[in-house]
């Protein structure tokens, strides 16, 4: 299931490769209504309405929304070789991920396509300046999915690597990181019920990013060492945790057992912004 699930979202990411342009200066963009097709979407009304969401977005995490949505009108032949003007936009990665995060998750596409960009969009193909200028709040679900996504490939590998008590490999890894702490203790300390809440929806953003350092590194060194049986695979997750805390360290920075647990969980994060997209959805019906 996962590894088909696996090839579905390599099919997305080249389908969208094949729809990007280069422009002049070498700089990447896809166009809107191309985007639109790959996505499953047949009428542009409702996929403009995507674009209004995603600009919205956009702007409430103070990023200037013109320098990712721009406009890029055409002239389009109907049948009687009359042209008409239709709108377009040409896009950066960074608007398509949040038209990807603002469709229609029922579309199979637009599923795929949420996965690919959480797995795909990191950090550094934001730019710098633009995950700093995320709100906190941001970062946390923008880290949060990312987890979410990384863990499936990390656990698809476990498993060819001979896991099957993943309690006890997950756990392997957080003991490394958090000094002995498993996934139990650290609920506790954080003062949340590990069987009902989901630890990872209580960190911050330097935690989850932390975090997603183990769960990558994890992945990648059981694929390299060729790792077949379970107690390697827990010992290799433990080493790696223990190598993130002893970096963690070497800048000077907050071991994670040290960082504040935030007040809201992720999960009412994204009750909140589901709210906000829903009220900014009716207050563009109202200006149409």
């Amino acid at each position: 299931m996962m590894n088909k699930e696996n090839e579905l979202i390599k099919q997305t990411e080249k389908t969208f490769e094949n729809i990007k342009h280069i422009d002049e200066n070498g700089n990447e963009f896809w166009y809107a209504r191309e985007l639109m097709i790959v996505l499953g979407y047949k009428d542009w009304r409702y996929f403009d309405s995507v674009i209004e969401k995603s600009k919205i977005a956009c702007e409430n995490s103070n990023i200037t929304v013109l320098e990712h949505f721009v406009v890029n009108n055409k002239l389009s032949k109907r049948a009687n070789n009359a042209e008409v003007k239709i709108k377009d936009y040409r896009l950066t990665r960074y608007a398509c991920y949040l038209i990807a995060q603002n469709a229609n998750p029922k579309l199979k596409s637009v599923a795929f396509a949420q996965t690919y960009f959480a797995v795909k969009t990191r950090q550094q193909e934001l730019t710098e300046e633009q995950y700093k200028q995320l709100p906190e709040d941001e970062k946390r679900l923008y880290n949060r999915t990312v987890v979410k996504n990384r863990n499936k490939y990390l656990f698809d590998t476990a498993k060819a690597s001979g896991v099957k008590n993943y309690g006890k490999f997950n756990n392997a890894g957080y003991m490394g990181l958090y000094n002995g702490e498993t996934a139990e203790a650290i609920a506790r300390r954080k003062g949340i019920n590990s069987k009902k809440q989901d630890i990872l929806d209580y960190m911050g953003s330097a935690e989850l990013g932390a975090n997603i350092f183990r769960i990558t590194q994890t992945d990648e060194l059981l694929k390299r060492n060729n790792v077949n049986n379970e107690n390697e695979a827990c010992s290799t997750h433990n080493k790696v945790g223990k190598a993130v805390r002893r970096a963690i360290e070497e800048v000077g920075g907050v071991m994670p057992e040290n960082l504040p647990t935030p007040e809201k969980s992720i999960k009412e994060l994204e009750k909140e912004k589901k709210k906000n997209l829903r009220l900014a959805e009716k207050n563009i019906k109202k200006l149409k």
